[in-house]
């Protein structure tokens, strides 16, 4: 299946994309598979085994769910979660072109939950900080309750994959002392989706391409073939020292091609267009709009 969420920001509803991509393919509204109207894609649908029991409740009542309107807004395709996990220099290449070593075990910040927000959202530039950066990322959402989990069961924890933009703000990042967390976590630095794949709608996530452009220019093309840490490996890394709760996001970093390693590096203004995709995850754009 592949999950949605559509409407107002703060109100939106769970929704499936049966046929086609978004916008533009055919989705339903499932509102009704809860007991209750504000029930939602979040910690305790994914926690008891949602994806499963919502493919067998549409089976039977997909005649009866309304259809979503094509121009509905798409918001984050996961209800906020708990919390954001990332990890940094997880690619070869984009190592290489930040000038870091490749990292012995993975590098693991935290982005808040806050920053969450729907694939065709406005990124709102920071107040402080000139610097905004892009990178395309697959992410996953985790299903089962991960702690002390072995590599060999990480798979089992996994409830589908989605598309990220991890954006960053270098100058709050890596110029101002302490952790990259406040580089990370302003508003609208976590355009989520458009959809959530659960794992039968990709073939192998440890095989697909993902791409970013900026303004129709191609910067990044990669392939998560060249992931350095796989994700078994990031699941039971992560579950050593951390609880990972269903409905957590786990971002697992981006190729090379961000905006820090250009020469001269070069940064999103106002006005740009940002579109990026991976395969099965479809295709997110967000336009650059200045702070209030």
């Amino acid at each position: 299946m592949r999950l949605i969420r559509f409407g107002e920001v703060g109100r939106e509803r769970p929704g499936v994309l049966v046929e086609g991509g978004w916008p533009g393919g055919r989705a339903l509204d499932v509102g009704a598979f809860f007991d209750a109207p504000s029930g939602d894609f979040g910690e305790a649908f994914f926690g008891a085994d949602g994806p499963a029991r919502l493919a067998r409740w549409l089976g039977a009542h997909a005649g009866d769910c309304p259809p979503i309107d094509p121009d509905a807004r798409v918001g984050c395709c996961v209800a906020r979660p708990s919390k954001i996990v990332c990890i940094g220099l997880n690619y070869r290449d984009h190592a290489r072109e930040t000038g870091a070593p490749i990292p012995a075990e993975p590098v693991v910040f935290l982005k808040a939950s806050s920053a969450c927000s729907g694939p065709f959202d406005d990124i709102v530039m920071p107040r402080e900080g000139p610097k905004v950066d892009w990178e395309v990322e697959l992410a996953f959402v985790v299903g089962r309750q991960a702690r002390y989990v072995g590599e060999e069961e990480a798979l089992d924890h996994v409830a589908g994959y989605v598309l990220h933009n991890d954006l960053s703000e270098r100058s709050w990042q890596l110029e101002r002392g302490g952790q990259w967390d406040k580089g990370k976590s302003f508003d609208t630095f976590a355009p989520l989706g458009p959809w959530l794949a659960t794992p039968d709608e990709v073939r192998d996530p440890h095989q697909l391409s993902l791409w970013l452009a900026v303004n129709g220019e191609r910067m990044q093309d990669g392939t998560t073939a060249n992931l350095i840490f796989g994700i078994p490996a990031l699941v039971s890394y992560l579950s050593r020292c951390m609880t990972l709760l269903p409905g957590d996001v786990v971002s697992t970093g981006t190729p090379a091609g961000v905006g820090l390693g250009q020469d001269p590096p070069r940064y999103l203004r106002p006005g740009d267009v940002v579109e990026l995709g991976a395969d099965g995850l479809g295709v997110s754009r967000q336009r650059v709009v200045p702070g209030a």
